[in-house]
């Protein structure tokens, strides 16, 4: 996103907070849910998003817009919601949907952290993030937007098979129902990421030639803790291809610390 939608996506985060607060039970239950089904609509009417994204056009007339179309359809707080996103400024449509689909995650994310489940539930997605990888078939076709909806989410129950969080569901079926041409790996390691953000914790995507033993995690969180000053989440993956050592992804920081980076270095210099 461009400086002015990610200013318009936190002001509609902070306003997302506030008013879930206040919010009863019910409506906090429906408010992902329902942002990721007008996010949905809006992917597939390029106009409609198009009006509600023009910064040109009067605040009230956008708002007013968005009573038209998703009044009596939504609950109260999902309406105030959308009409908070529509009254700022996005760089382009495309970004007002991203914004939706944002409040979208972080809504059910805050169920997961009011009932104490958000540790499972950042589990459980990364777990399914790397079947994806391992099985680039199932991905295809939980991706595979030229077939029914629905036949796509009977796949994914299929495959969850009641073993994940509710909130960790209703959160991959909503990538599965519009992956809006993202590879759907993608998408659950962005989910990751912001299950962990929402304890104010980073992802330290570690691969390591071998496991890793309790001790040797411990000390990894210890010095990375230090290094970012703040607590890290720690997810290990293990690829023989390294020989030793780890490399560690941090956001877009990269720390390549394996043997096999190290060799590769070697043999650069001696071509020199």
């Amino acid at each position: 996103m461009q400086p002015a939608s990610r200013a318009a996506l936190a002001a509609a985060r902070e306003r997302l907070e506030s008013r879930v607060g206040d919010a009863s039970a019910q409506d906090r239950d429906r408010l992902g849910d329902e942002l990721a089904a007008v996010a949905a609509v809006l992917g597939e009417q390029p106009v409609l998003r198009r009006h509600l994204a023009d910064s040109a056009a009067p605040e009230q007339i956008r708002r007013d817009m968005v009573k038209a179309l998703f009044g009596g359809k939504v609950s109260d707080i999902t309406l105030a919601t959308l009409g908070d996103v529509v009254s700022s400024r996005w760089s382009r449509p495309l970004d007002l949907i991203d914004g939706i689909e944002e409040l979208a995650w972080q809504a059910l994310l805050g169920l997961a952290e009011r009932d104490e489940s958000l540790d499972d539930v950042e589990d459980e997605l990364f777990r399914f993030g790397r079947i994806l990888v391992a099985q680039p078939r199932l991905a295809s076709l939980l991706g595979d937007e030229t077939a029914p909806a629905e036949r796509r989410v009977e796949l994914l129950d299929t495959v969850l098979a009641d073993r994940t969080r509710p909130v960790t569901r209703r959160l991959l079926e909503q990538a599965v129902r519009s992956p809006r041409r993202r590879p759907l790996d993608e998408i659950v390691e962005a989910l990751v990421d912001r299950a962990a953000a929402r304890r104010e914790r980073s992802v330290a995507h570690v691969t390591a030639a071998g496991l890793l033993s309790q001790r040797q995690e411990e000390r990894l969180l210890d010095v990375l803790n230090r290094i970012y000053q703040r607590p890290i989440s720690l997810k290990v993956d293990v690829d023989d291809k390294l020989l030793g050592g780890l490399v560690i992804r941090v956001g877009d920081e990269v720390i390549d610390g394996s043997v096999a980076a190290r060799l590769d270095q070697a043999r650069r210099w001696m071509s020199r």
